[in-house]
């Protein structure tokens, strides 16, 4: 008997118990849509992360007042952060740091504000951050229109500014910005450039910022003690190690620390947030894995439960066709076949509720729709290995069925 003629059996039993057969398929995709559905969003999560922080140079490096923040279990208390690196600091450095690195100082002035231009107004959920020249590249931001920020507005703190796309759109309609006055907050600003539209990322939204020179930030800033971020982007990863420990140097004169005292700053490369998150996300993949893996299981005692009543009902089937010729092999696999036929029913189905679902939450978090091909191919492998190992014993005891008293049975 053929694999074909196999299939199509085994589709005829489906077909005359279908009830059984879906309860079981659906057993089978709650289980591998559950795991598909975690890995595609961990996939999301993960592609998202990679985008946030290889545009802003793998390559680099923050110094600040205090370390990511990031804290996976365990109790205890926040670390407090160091004092506060001041604006006559962060531009002492970017002078005096003598390496190939480019050096860009940044600071957040105010949240919440309101953008105005004429009658129009944006919602109040804008922040003001300062920058300097490099503060573009250091971001990973790119122009859409205008130029950027010269080396004396930065100085002079001139009453320059670049916004993002979402509120050049709410507030010029189909105008162009360049050149316009608007009211950020109480400024009222120049606007010499429009930023391309990122979406949000890593819970900052650069489509709804204001950026305007750094010592206009200073002068601004809603924060009496505010700290300044320096980033260092060096020019290519084997210089990296290096250009850390002159920094590390330089920034402990500026801030006159002595020998014996350790760093009152936290040098942090920019892909180590990823990669801190990353390393806790596989726990999440394990927890994924094996609440999917668990379904599965209960799942594959249902479909051996499903075939052994099967092969009780078709016990007569089965002697009729040992009767003319089929040997214990051919019985066997019809019954295996049949098994993985209805796991890979639910295994399809599994899929694509499990691809829709994380698709969902990545889109729903600003990501993009991916299809996870190795996740795919490894579910319907799990698919044909839960049918085997749970026809096997069905498939086995059904081989074995004696012909006469199979035929002798009603």
């Amino acid at each position: 008997m053929t694999y074909t003629e196999n299939v199509r059996i085994a589709l005829q039993s489906i077909k005359s118990n279908r009830l059984r057969t879906l309860l079981t398929a659906l057993i089978i995709a709650i289980g591998l849509s559950a795991l598909v559905g975690i890995l595609t969003t961990l996939d999301a999560v993960k592609k998202s992360m990679t985008d946030a922080f290889s545009s802003m140079g793998a390559n680099s490096f923050n110094i600040r007042n205090r370390g990511t923040g990031i804290r996976v279990g365990g109790g205890g208390k926040r670390p407090k952060p160091f004092k506060s690196i001041r604006y006559e600091e962060a531009i002492a450095f970017k002078k005096r740091l003598n390496t190939p690195a480019t050096v860009a100082v940044s600071v957040f002035a105010s949240g919440g504000s309101t953008v105005k231009y004429g009658t129009e107004k944006t919602n109040p959920n804008i922040n003001i951050q300062g920058f300097d020249e490099n503060g573009l590249a250091s971001q990973g931001l790119e122009l859409a229109l205008g130029r950027n920020f010269s080396p004396l507005e930065v100085e002079n703190g001139n009453n320059v500014c670049i916004i993002g796309a979402e509120i050049a759109k709410t507030i010029f309609k189909n105008e162009s910005p360049l050149d316009k006055i608007i009211t950020a907050g109480n400024n009222r600003l120049k606007v010499i450039g429009v930023l391309v539209a990122k979406g949000a990322s890593m819970g900052a939204n650069t489509d709804r910022a204001v950026y305007i020179p750094l010592l206009k930030a200073k002068l601004v800033n809603s924060n009496n003690n505010p700290s300044y971020t320096i980033t260092v982007m060096v020019p290519n990863n084997e210089l990296m190690d290096n250009i850390i420990g002159e920094a590390t140097s330089e920034m402990r004169n500026i801030r006159k620390i002595k020998i014996k005292e350790p760093n009152n700053f936290e040098i942090t490369k920019s892909d180590a947030v990823a990669q801190t998150l990353f390393e806790n996300l596989a726990w999440v993949a394990i927890g994924g894995i094996a609440i999917g893996s668990i379904t599965l299981i209960g799942a594959s005692i249902g479909l051996m439960n499903i075939m052994l009543v099967s092969v009780t009902e078709r016990t007569r089937e089965i002697g009729i066709r040992k009767a003319i010729g089929a040997n214990p092999a051919t019985i066997r696999k019809q019954f295996l076949i049949e098994a993985v036929v209805i796991c890979l029913i639910g295994g399809a189905l599994g899929i694509l509720l499990g691809i829709g679902i994380g698709n969902l939450i990545s889109l729903s978090m600003g990501g993009s729709f991916i299809i996870p091909w190795m996740f795919i191919l490894g579910g319907l492998v799990l698919c044909v290995g839960v049918g085997i190992l749970s026809g096997y014993y069905p498939a086995k005891k059904a081989s074995k069925l004696d012909p006469v008293e199979a035929l002798r049975y009603e």
